[in-house]
């Protein structure tokens, strides 16, 4: 394990001192847990926004707290939940008087605590708390039947639930107008990603898996978690159309459908090969018909130092343009009015 730490106890609590220290005008924590990053930008009468999850996959989730995204967050040691408690600290401190929307990734640790900690705030503090959980990433389960949980992991998508949430909160929308953006939002995106090596997890020290240095594996998740197919590395095209093709058929995306697309690299992948990636897609998407209205690319959501990426669409309409639209001022992200 070659990485620039002390030790990997440490690793998390000063990865925070130092993300305080950066930008002190803008974070802090709650009831003393570094855990527990808020927002000081506080704004009487508004709908708090909290996630949360494992660390390691910066800017993923701390790194959009701020104006027009996330009022809070909890987070974990590296790859694991926060704590029902540390939920519960965000929340209370981010409660502005309208409730609070939770917005999570779809993992059985982060549903255990997030509703749990939904449940406390009930109960002791009588803050209402609704909750979204995000699920986008095809290639780890098939779509959802009506009624049934929905089974597939939440990966780089998130971030654009994050995106439109955090515009409805902020323009003063009500804590059901809030929630019913971002369920809006997640059903109108759709993720697929590729790894092409393993990450090291501090307190482990050795990679998570093994994967040959001329291999690549399509629809891993961002903790390592198995794909649909690994194989001999193939040229960047071939990979895209691969990762494009199950994304497309989804939900179905249709020629006039306008996109907001997202390649987000997963911790080792320089920005270089990302638009490449991008301009792949890019080609597939107006020989179908589909209009690209804005682009993201570069990091998102990472796993440690893992060497891939992930392609995300997200159909619009015009509800959804204009809250995609809004500005937005995070340590990690700063989008002015498109």
């Amino acid at each position: 394990m070659k990485k620039i730490i002390n030790t990997p106890e440490r690793f998390i609590p000063e990865m925070l001192e130092g993300i305080y220290a950066a930008h002190p005008d803008d974070l802090t924590f709650a009831e003393g847990d570094l855990h527990c990053l808020v927002t000081k930008q506080k704004q009487a009468g508004k709908v708090g926004i909290a996630t949360g999850g494992g660390s390691g996959h910066l800017p993923l989730f701390l790194g959009y707290v701020g104006k027009g995204m996330l009022d809070g967050c909890s987070i974990g040691d590296v790859f694991q939940s926060p704590s029902a408690e540390q939920m519960l600290a965000v929340t209370k401190e981010i409660d502005q008087g309208a409730g609070v929307l939770y917005i999570y990734g779809n993992y059985n640790g982060d549903i255990f605590n997030f509703d749990m900690a939904a449940e406390m705030a009930d109960m002791e503090e009588d803050i209402r708390v609704e909750s979204v959980v995000a699920g986008e990433d095809v290639a780890s389960a098939g779509p959802t039947a009506e009624g049934e949980p929905n089974k597939r992991r939440g990966v780089a998508g998130i971030f654009f639930v994050y995106k439109c949430a955090g515009a409805a909160a902020a323009a003063g929308k009500s804590l059901d107008e809030v929630k019913a953006v971002a369920e809006k939002t997640c059903a109108n995106v759709r993720t697929m990603g590729v790894a092409l090596t393993s990450c090291t997890v501090p307190r482990v020290g050795h990679p998570s898996f093994e994967i040959g240095d001329d291999e690549m594996e399509i629809g891993m998740g961002i903790h390592g978690e198995p794909g649909i197919r690994r194989g001999k590395l193939v040229p960047a095209d071939e990979i895209v159309d691969e990762m494009m093709e199950p994304i497309l058929k989804d939900i179905p995306y249709r020629a006039g459908d306008e996109v907001a697309v997202l390649i987000n690299g997963l911790g080792a992948t320089p920005l270089e090969e990302q638009y490449v990636m991008f301009r792949r897609v890019k080609q597939i998407l107006d020989e179908k018909g589909i209009s690209v209205w804005h682009t993201y690319v570069g990091e998102y959501a990472t796993s440690m130092e893992m060497a891939g990426a992930s392609v995300s669409l997200l159909r619009l309409d015009d509800e959804l343009k204009g809250w995609l639209a809004a500005p937005a001022d995070t340590p990690f992200f700063k989008q002015f009015q498109l």
